[in-house]
Order: structure tokens, then C-alpha cells, then sequence
């Protein structure tokens, strides 16, 4: 069976959609989703789940993302980003200093108010589409953490490149409007790159058109990070071997473990279980199926 996670490096212009249609017809399977929209003129990792590997959503998808983003100074616009339209525009020159001292006061926790240009959702319907229609756009303020914001790089005047390690739900377009009114210079986020979300990162990302090419020749299977790995972060339970047949038929496994989600074995791994007051039962199934 095909299936685990592939990290696909999606171009900018290209919606995670549109990713999810072609890995979808590449692996020929239905069951496929990736793991964090990256909005469409972004670039860079974008995690995507195949076959049974779409049972592990709610275990990865809350992994830290970490960005390489250019904010540029001198410029707001109404989406946050270079597409939008200018909004406000001031000619102040922003230094190294100034903006390397105004970076801790973004770390970590704090509320961001998302740009109305996004697809956040309310009642069902896109901010995004809201926006359009010219209709008021509800507050949608909510806390994220930024585990850690530098420059790494001065790209030319009011121009610099941001590393972000940030948690899910992170507008990094936002972040830069934020630092630009921090400062008291409008700015805007002129590219974005993510470079890891949780263990996957850009330097075992594949393009579709690599994946193609590996489907021609076959090799489609060594682009894929298996379920047992993508979840080797959570600690590893071992039940004994008659209680493989119990376990996979969902019945309970009393365990010394624990209260806490983990790998379950029965000489294999059979998947991801939960032990609850000395008990443990197996929640996501990825053993091999008996003949």
C-alpha cells in the first residue's frame, strides 16, 4: 500500500489546492490532504498526506512552522502582501538597529488580528469573500506564539529578511504589518517561505514535477515519510503479543503507562493509542491488514 507523507515543494502562483489535485493523481488515491494551507503566491514545504497517512491530521498539523519572509518598509497595503493594493505609503528609512530591537517585543505570545483578505472563515463564508462584497468583516483577533523572530539578512534600504518559527494559525503577513506599525513605517511581507512545518523541511521537498518523473521510474515510494516516523515524536507502548487481536478490535489493554497519547506495538506497529486511567485503547489504525 502507498501511503505516508510527502513533502512537496509547492511554487508560488499555486494554490495547496491545486497541490492536493495533482499528489492526489500522481499516487492515484482519493484519500489525500495536506497538512496547513500555504497561501497561493507563498512557497515552500507543504506537507501532504497520502492514503492512510490522512488519519494523522490532527497529530501533525499542530507541529511549528518556520519561515524565511522579506519584510519591506515604506509601504502598507490592503492584503498585507506585495498583491494587495497600496493602502499608505511614508519615506522614513528604517536601520538594522531600530528594527533588530523591535523584533522581542513579537515573541512569544501575542494577538494577531488577521489581514480581511484571508481564508479565515465566518458563518461559512471566507473573510476573504466578505471582503469582496464589501461586507463588515467580524474581529477574528486570537493568540499565537512565535517561538523565536531575527534577521538574518539586510537585503537593501528598508528591505530584510525575517526568520519566523512560529506556532499554526501564524500570519507572518500580518507580523510584518505589525512590525511596520510597531516602528511607525507602514511595511508589508514581500515573499514567504516556509521551510519546515514540524519534521518535514524543504531539503527532502519534491516538486510535482519530480514527482512525475519519480512515478515514471517507479520510485514514488522513496518520497514518502512513513506514518510510523512522521509520528515518532510521541512516546512508544508496547503491549504484549495476544493482545494484538483485543487491540485491533478496540477493546482495552491495561497498561502501567501514563495517562497521554502514544505508538502502540504488538511486535509491530499497529498505530497511535490513548491510555486513560491504566487503560489503553488503539484511536488511529496503520497496522498491515491479516490475510
Amino acid at each position: 500500500m502507498t501511503e505516508g507523507i510527502v513533502t512537496v515543494l509547492k511554487p508560488p502562483a499555486m494554490s495547496s489546492s491545486d497541490v492536493v489535485v495533482d499528489v492526489r493523481h500522481i499516487f492515484d488515491t482519493k484519500r489525500v490532504g495536506h497538512l496547513g494551507t500555504l497561501d497561493p503566491e507563498a512557497a515552500g514545504v507543504l506537507p501532504v498526506c497520502v492514503g492512510r497517512a490522512v488519519r494523522l491530521f490532527d497529530y501533525l498539523v499542530d507541529k511549528r512552522k518556520t519561515y524565511l519572509c522579506e519584510i519591506a518598509f515604506g509601504a502598507a497595503t490592503d492584503t498585507q502582501d506585495a498583491q494587495g493594493a497600496v493602502t499608505e505609503t511614508g519615506d522614513a528609512v528604517v536601520s538594522e538597529a531600530a528594527l533588530d530591537a523591535v523584533l522581542p517585543r513579537f515573541t512569544g505570545t501575542i494577538v494577531q488580528t488577521p489581514p480581511m483578505y484571508s481564508a479565515l472563515k465566518h458563518n461559512g463564508q471566507k473573510l476573504y469573500d466578505l471582503a469582496l462584497q464589501g461586507k463588515e468583516i467580524p474581529d477574528k483577533s486570537r493568540e499565537v506564539e512565535i517561538f523565536s523572530l531575527k534577521r538574518t539578512k539586510t537585503l537593501g534600504e528598508n528591505r530584510f529578511l525575517l526568520e519566523v518559527c512560529c506556532s499554526r494559525g501564524t500570519y507572518i503577513r500580518t507580523l510584518c504589518s505589525d512590525v511596520g506599525t510597531a516602528l511607525g513605517v507602514p511595511a508589508h511581507m514581500a515573499f514567504l517561505l516556509r521551510t519546515a512545518s514540524g519534521m518535514f523541511t524543504l531539503e527532502h521537498a519534491v516538486s510535482i514535477a519530480e514527482l512525475e518523473t519519480m512515478k515514471a521510474e517507479g520510485r514514488l515510494s522513496e518520497t514518502l515519510t512513513s506514518c510510523e516516523e512522521a509520528v515518532s515524536f510521541l512516546p512508544r507502548l508496547d503491549f504484549k503479543s495476544d493482545r494484538r487481536r483485543p487491540a485491533v478490535n478496540g477493546l482495552p489493554t491495561r497498561t502501567n503507562a501514563e495517562n497521554g497519547v502514544y505508538r502502540i506495538y504488538c511486535g509491530e506497529f499497529l498505530g497511535i493509542g490513548a491510555v486513560k486511567d491504566g487503560s489503553a485503547v488503539l484511536k488511529v489504525h496503520l497496522y498491515e491488514e491479516e490475510v
